[in-house]
């Protein structure tokens, strides 16, 4: 099966569960098939990001209230009055302390090693005044993960050395982050150059691994985050069926459904 490269979903997915990625990179199916899922919490993520995005330039509380205003209904999500103006306060706050703005919602494709393209959305990439780079993923859950959960998170090494050929960057000078605007916390980590070209030797080897499967060698992977898949019904671990898959393959053909290649 063959594939360029890696966008942090598209590794997370496959590590999450090959059957998923199966369904989603491979046919390109829209998750669709899990009738208990609820999608608020992606929804509510959606908006915050667009007010921040749209916000950027905002220097007042009250414009990026107005952002939230025009753009509220866009988004399908219950309640959530509370945390969407403590968001609003914490990102005004955070906002008015960066330094040069780079890029809002970057886009990137960048052959980090021969063959290896890694591809993307950054949230915000921002240039300090000492020439390095700070690199934030938003994060709308109230969990926030730790120093430590952030070491070998695949994204943000993905996007380190991404940052690192596209602005001919040392890595020890790149600063990559998570933000929770619920808390308002920055949660911070630098990677060392052998740490980032250690995990890209690996997500070489998983590319060529993805490439020598056949479509029905992906196989599905019962964990934790079944109850959240959005094709969970067609798993045959959950009364999935050849045929069900099938017609999946046959409406999305047709037209009648719509995916993403992400």
């Amino acid at each position: 099966m063959y594939i360029k490269g890696f966008s942090p979903s598209k590794l997370n997915t496959f590590d999450e569960c090959e059957q998923k990625y199966r369904y989603k990179y491979i046919h390109y199916l829209p998750e669709e098939y899990n009738e208990g899922l609820s999608t608020d919490a992606l929804q509510f993520g959606s908006y915050i990001h667009k007010i921040f995005e749209d916000g950027v330039e905002a220097s007042t509380i009250e414009e990026l209230q107005e952002h939230a205003t025009l753009l509220r209904d866009s988004y399908q999500f219950a309640g959530r009055g509370e945390d969407i103006q403590k968001c609003i306060r914490n990102f005004h706050s955070f906002n008015s302390k960066l330094t040069e703005n780079v890029s809002t919602e970057m886009r990137f494709a960048v052959e980090v090693i021969p063959d290896l393209e890694v591809n993307g959305i950054i949230d915000r990439v921002v240039k300090g005044s000492n020439g390095g780079y700070l690199v934030i993923d938003y994060k709308t859950s109230k969990r926030e993960k730790t120093k430590r959960e952030l070491y070998n998170d695949p994204q943000l090494m993905i996007y380190t050395a991404a940052i690192s050929k596209m602005y001919k960057c040392d890595i020890r000078n790149i600063t990559v982050a998570h933000y929770y605007p619920l808390t308002g916390n920055l949660v911070t980590i630098k990677y060392l150059p052998s740490h980032v070209a250690a995990f890209l030797r690996k997500l070489d080897e998983k590319k060529w691994r993805i490439r020598k499967k056949k479509a029905d060698e992906f196989k599905p992977r019962v964990n934790q985050f079944c109850d959240w898949c959005g094709y969970k019904n067609l798993c045959p671990k959950f009364g999935g069926t050849p045929k069900m898959l099938e017609e999946a393959i046959e409406k999305k053909s047709s037209g009648k459904s719509s995916g993403s290649k992400d």
